[in-house]
């Protein structure tokens, strides 16, 4: 009696190659704008918590956290996103949408991305190990917060700005009431630039009932964009203060608050490309901060 040959159908390399390509969509790799507005705050925390010189391998374990735990971002917001995205016309083409990666294999890439960076944190101190829990869930709980609420900004904004006490922890041990204050700035950041990015898609959120801060300041968006710039602006002013920052610190503030004025300008007319275009432009505002704080420290 012949024992029946058993295949077993291996992808092909080609097979292989557009799903790992799906997957580098879906984590939004092409489009590096977020783990910049991730990034900027950590790198602020970073100086100013290493008074402008935190170890290398620090700055190498938080840069490297931020492009995974914004890529594990993008896959879970996907697929929190996937009954709607088709009904947007800026993200009717993402991989989930098109059903090029199914839901299941969203949550893989989550979850496999979250565990990489969670290795990553397990070489840092006990304190920001147990600061890495709350980032994870304030990540996992971000995309489902526009179901329930017109400002879910702030969760986005503590996920981002979740960063700063992480930072703090992993070089001094410690939070200072000034790193909260940072914290709160993010937040500020994350409603300015977020509102930008919603201006874009209001028409299609309000047809299929996505809240968001634009929709909910309404007429008033530009005006509440601009007081939020203020206070963000007065706050990382106040830190500058705190933290004995000097005229290399305040000429980056002045180019940021240049920039913020640049954004009013793209949104006047509220046109979703120009929209867009601001809501872009804030790679810039953070990095305008960060170079004037790096130069302040070089130079003290």
């Amino acid at each position: 009696m012949s024992v029946p040959e058993l295949k077993v159908q291996i992808p092909s390399p080609t097979r292989w190659r557009d799903r790992l390509y799906n997957y580098y969509l879906l984590v939004r790799l092409h489009r590096p704008i977020g783990i910049f507005l991730l990034m900027w705050p950590a790198l602020w925390a970073l100086w100013l918590a290493g008074a402008g010189q935190p170890h290398w391998s620090v700055v190498l374990i938080f840069v490297l956290g931020v492009v995974l735990m914004r890529s594990a971002g993008c896959a879970i917001n996907d697929y929190a996103d996937r009954h709607f995205d088709g009904h947007v016309a800026r993200t009717n083409q993402r991989p989930l949408a098109t059903g090029q990666v199914t839901p299941r294999e969203a949550i893989g890439v989550f979850m496999v991305l979250s565990l990489i960076a969670f290795a990553l944190v397990l070489q840092l101190n006990w304190q920001t190990i147990a600061l890495s829990f709350v980032a994870l869930a304030l990540t996992f709980v971000y995309p489902f917060m526009k179901r329930f609420t017109h400002v879910p900004q702030l969760f986005l904004g503590a996920a981002f700005g979740w960063a700063i006490p992480m930072a703090f922890a992993a070089i001094t041990g410690t939070i200072p009431f000034y790193a909260g204050v940072l914290f709160v700035a993010t937040l500020i950041w994350a409603l300015i630039y977020d509102t930008q990015y919603a201006m874009v898609d209001r028409e299609d959120d309000l047809k299929i009932g996505i809240k968001s801060t634009a929709i909910l300041f309404g007429r008033w968006d530009r005006l509440t964009i601009g007081l939020l710039q203020i206070l963000m602006l007065g706050l990382l002013v106040w830190i500058g203060e705190e933290t004995g920052r000097g005229v290399f610190y305040q000429i980056g503030l002045l180019a940021a608050a240049a920039l913020a004025v640049y954004q009013q300008y793209l949104i006047r007319q509220r046109d979703p490309s120009l929209c867009f275009q601001a809501f872009l432009n804030n790679n810039y505002f953070g990095m305008a901060v960060f170079i004037g704080l790096v130069l302040d420290y070089a130079v003290a």
